[in-house]
């Protein structure tokens, strides 16, 4: 029996489904009284264990490695943790037009959170680019996200993610950092044993973010939050997250183009300086927004799959551009076809 595959142009992630399902779940039994504190402390954890996974599994010598190719990481932190959040900002002249601003709060926080890694790499791939360096950009986006979008949302929205309160500042170190960095200094003795369990931690990572979804939900539906967003007030997100990326997939290409980077460094900029990472947000969010995460997660979740949909489209476009070829190669070329037209002769 022949088995039944997606449209590759159409990849409905099944995760998606997943993080849908557990919207779901905790809108009809959100956890409440004993089982919210139980469900928050579970969240907490989950949290903790995820940057622990991050920080154990970050190669340093891969990241020494990488910084060989300095002009194009520099690029893609750029369009992650500059030009993002610049429109983000930008966007608050809609606001009430198009956005709410609890709605708005949740736009801006989606262009702090740092880059992906397992999409960036898998669409620059297909698309036959530069695929070691989209491992290090995503990885150096990762982890300087770890202090960045915390310091960033702290800044930027300020009330809305606590400001620089004592509280906000502990919950960051002692949720983000502690974690990630125990998993850094722990990674000569644990790294091998994350490397040989990855599919497994894998499915840990991901039950946890479900964890923190849930109790994040849980609490927006308890507080009564979710009457604030109206279907117009979703479609009014949904357009302007697509200009977003729109904006984002352009000024990644042409501007590397601009600054005469080769084809395979332009799709792995393109690719890592346009997505951002729900993985890392979410746990971000739970931690900066606490009950109010509910709202501040939906623009986030709603673009994370809007940019594996267009960009696997692109992806598989650029997989049949010509391959460019260098002016050495073309000259060395020239010579050679010269060089037999003599000899011939």
């Amino acid at each position: 029996m022949t088995r039944l595959r997606r449209p590759a142009w159409m990849p409905i992630d099944p995760y998606i489904l997943l993080l849908l399902g557990t919207v779901g779940l905790a809108a009809l039994l959100p956890a409440r009284g004993t089982g919210a504190d139980v469900a928050s402390g579970a969240s907490t954890a989950a949290i903790a264990f995820l940057f622990f996974l991050y920080g154990a599994r970050l190669s340093t010598r891969e990241a020494l490695d990488g910084l060989k190719h300095w002009r194009l990481h520099v690029t893609v932190l750029a369009c992650t943790f500059v030009v993002f959040p610049v429109l983000g900002l930008a966007a608050r002249g809609l606001v009430p037009v198009f956005l709410t601003d609890p709605l708005y709060q949740g736009l801006l926080f989606l262009t702090l959170v740092p880059s992906t890694i397992q999409s960036s790499i898998a669409f620059t791939s297909i698309a036959r680019g530069n695929v070691p360096a989209a491992i290090c950009a995503g990885s150096f986006s990762s982890l300087a996200g770890v202090v960045v979008t915390p310091l960033l949302a702290a800044t930027l929205l300020g009330g809305g993610a606590g400001g620089f309160s004592a509280d906000s500042v502990v919950k960051i170190v002692s949720q983000l950092l502690v974690p990630f960095v125990a998993g850094q200094v722990l990674r000569r003795w644990v790294g091998a044993f994350v490397a040989r369990h990855r599919k497994v931690l894998g499915l840990v990572d991901r039950g946890s973010i479900l964890l923190v979804v849930y109790t994040a939900f849980s609490q927006g539906m308890v507080q009564g939050i979710w009457g604030q967003v109206s279907p117009a007030r979703l479609g009014g997100l949904l357009a302007v997250e697509a200009v977003l990326l729109a904006v984002m997939l352009l000024l990644t290409w042409y501007g590397a183009k601009a600054l005469r980077f080769g084809r395979e460094d332009r799709i792995a900029i393109q690719f890592a300086g346009s997505k951002k990472s729900l993985a890392a947000g979410l746990p971000m969010a739970s931690v900066l927004f606490g009950a109010q995460a509910s709202l501040a997660v939906l623009p986030l979740m709603l673009f994370h799959q809007m940019q594996l949909m267009v960009c696997a489209v692109i992806a598989k476009r650029r997989s049949h551009d010509p391959v460019e070829v260098s002016g050495a190669d073309r000259a060395g070329s020239s010579r050679t076809e010269a060089g037999t037209g003599t000899r011939s002769g």
